[in-house]
């Protein structure tokens, strides 16, 4: 049997990790040609590399690690639950005290009648689990042929068969065979990128009345549900404008069509609330959970469901489930992760100390000559980077060219700011300090000036015709 250890020299490790690993959403030959970076370790809000380096993680590993890393509490949960049941399953008419808590704790903390959990091992599965669960609810009240499900462009919602035809993504329609039937998708609440000379309140106005345009397209009666993300994630942190959710709320409640929030990145205080639809105002029927909800130590999704679903789906037998749903190790492990966020006040943390702290230093970023402007919620915000920030151009040539080499620039700097498309993304651990903040600006600043100085040098500083 091979084993590997961190100590093993990084090129031997790279070596090992190309002949047999496959990457998701990576071109893997490119991979195995420029080496994976390793990572050994990780602390707080800093993660260590094969080679030694301490890079400061502006995304909390993928939008999760939202109390940080090395948090003894929830190594200890899940050992305890490992000893005591390792593992059962929860169908057959059996359960187990984790998820029973589990369960409570989120009917407790989920707002308005929200108050059932069908839980999965990911936001992936617990959406697709959504996809059966609405069109369930119709069939059951009589419905059947109300099953069409509208989502938005650039949205995500996960990469399996049916979560990625839920998801706006083209690139991954692309692949597979998606989107499935009876999914559709309207145009995203994207101002910066997609407003032209709107307002951005008229804009937000104009991109809600998709839904109602599409839904009289359709047909109110064959319309199951909409779908979407309270503040668009991996699209590139979209922050809708004011007048969007309420008139999505609207609609939904005029035509009789469920609302789903997708809430496995803005859930678990990212937006300073305890979910994204308290920080937009709405009230959906559904809400997908994920992610935070461990903070990543273990993998948990679920759909939080309102009573009336419920009651509906309850009265059958719903013919779906999997084998880890309300895995007791992860069950727990949530358990704890949730007691610490509310016992450590981290909710108040992001929306009283960490998202003013990380605003005020975004606003000192968007002076930048690159930066167009700032989109930010709590602690999930954007910088759009321009060649020209009064008409918010695009750059000449390929789309996701800069927001590339400014990446590779933050790598450089040991931080890690993703990029979508021309858009750099954070979404640090809400554990994030003022004086770790600063940190992260005074990284990301000289990442941003060698970035415009590649692109003067190159002569890449045009815009878009």
């Amino acid at each position: 049997m091979t084993t590997v250890s961190n100590h093993l020299p990084t090129a031997e490790l790279q070596a090992l990790d190309a002949a047999h690993h496959m990457h998701p959403f990576t071109t893997n030959d490119e991979l195995a040609a420029k080496g994976a970076r390793v990572i050994t370790r990780a602390k707080g809000i800093f993660l260590t590399d094969s080679e030694g380096n301490e890079i400061l993680d502006g995304m909390a590993g993928l939008w999760c690690v939202n109390l940080g890393y090395g948090r003894e509490e929830l190594v200890n949960a899940a050992t305890r639950q490992m000893r005591e049941l390792p593992f059962y399953n929860t169908f057959f008419m059996t359960t187990h005290v984790p998820a029973i808590a589990l369960a409570n704790e989120l009917a407790k903390l989920a707002p308005d009648n929200l108050n059932h959990v069908f839980f999965a091992g990911s936001g992936s599965e617990a959406n697709d689990t959504n996809i059966r669960m609405v069109r369930t609810y119709w069939a059951q009240k009589g419905q059947p042929e109300k099953s069409h499900i509208i989502s938005r462009k650039n949205s995500y919602h996960g990469s399996s068969v049916g979560s990625g035809s839920l998801g706006g993504m083209t690139y991954m329609h692309a692949q597979g065979g998606l989107p499935i039937p009876g999914i559709h998708h309207i145009g995203q609440p994207d101002w910066w990128a997609e407003g032209g000379d709107h307002t951005p309140e008229a804009f937000g106005l104009a991109r809600a009345q998709e839904l109602e345009t599409m839904i009289l397209d359709l047909g109110a009666e064959k319309v199951a549900a909409f779908i979407g993300e309270p503040v668009q994630g991996a699209g590139g942190v979209i922050v809708p404008p004011s007048t969007y959710w309420p008139e999505i709320q609207r609609i939904c409640d005029k035509y009789d069509v469920l609302l789903i929030a997708d809430e496995v990145i803005c859930g678990f205080g990212r937006t300073g609330n305890w979910f994204g639809s308290q920080t937009m105002g709405i009230k959906p029927d559904i809400m997908t959970i994920a992610k935070g909800l461990s903070s990543g130590y273990a993998p948990i999704g679920g759909s939080i469901v309102s009573d009336e679903i419920a009651e509906v789906i309850n009265a059958g037998e719903f013919n779906h489930g999997y084998t880890y749903s309300g895995h007791p190790v992860c069950a727990a492990v949530a358990l704890e992760n949730l007691r610490i966020l509310q016992e450590e006040n981290i909710i108040d943390h992001v929306r009283d100390v960490a998202h003013p702290a990380l605003k005020a230093g975004l606003d000192k970023l968007a002076e930048h000559p690159l930066v167009g402007g700032v989109n930010l919620s709590g602690l999930m915000g954007s910088l759009p980077l321009t060649p020209h920030k009064e008409s918010r151009a695009k750059f000449a040539g390929q789309t996701g060219t800069v927001g590339y080499m400014c990446r590779e620039r933050c790598f450089a700097n040991n931080l890690v700011m993703r990029h979508v498309g021309d858009r750099m993304i954070i979404s640090p651990p809400l554990v994030i300090t003022e004086a770790e903040i600063e940190e992260f600006m005074r990284r990301a600043n000289k990442a941003l000036d060698e970035t415009y100085t590649a692109l003067k040098d190159k002569d890449m500083l045009k815009a878009a015709s």
